[in-house]
C-alpha cells in the first residue's frame, strides 16, 4: 500500500489540516516542537503517532513543494519523476 501528499509551496491552514488527517490515517503526526517558515511557504517535521518510536528515528522534515509517500511502514521523500524524451 503506498499513498502520496503533495505539501504545497505556500502551504495554508487547509493544506496543514488535510496533512493532519492523512498523517494521522498512517499513525503519523506533525511535530508541534518544530516549525520552519520560508520564502516559498512553510516546511514541517512528522513523527509516528506516540511512544512507538523506533530507535534512532527522528522523523521526516517536508519542504514546501515536495511530495511524501507512506510505503505502509515509513515515510519519506517521493523521489522526481523522471519523464521520459519523445
Amino acid at each position: 500500500m503506498t499513498s502520496t501528499f503533495e505539501w504545497p509551496r505556500g502551504a495554508s491552514i487547509a493544506d496543514s489540516l488535510a496533512l493532519e488527517q492523512w498523517l494521522a490515517g498512517h499513525g503519523w503526526e506533525i511535530d508541534p516542537t518544530v516549525f520552519m517558515a520560508g520564502a516559498s511557504g512553510p516546511a514541517v517535521q512528522v513523527r509516528r503517532i506516540g511512544e512507538a518510536w523506533r530507535d534512532g528515528e527522528a522523523g521526516l522534515l517536508i519542504l514546501p513543494g515536495e511530495v511524501v509517500q507512506y510505503d505502509g511502514d515509513r515515510m519519506r521523500i517521493a523521489g522526481p519523476t523522471v519523464v521520459p524524451a519523445s
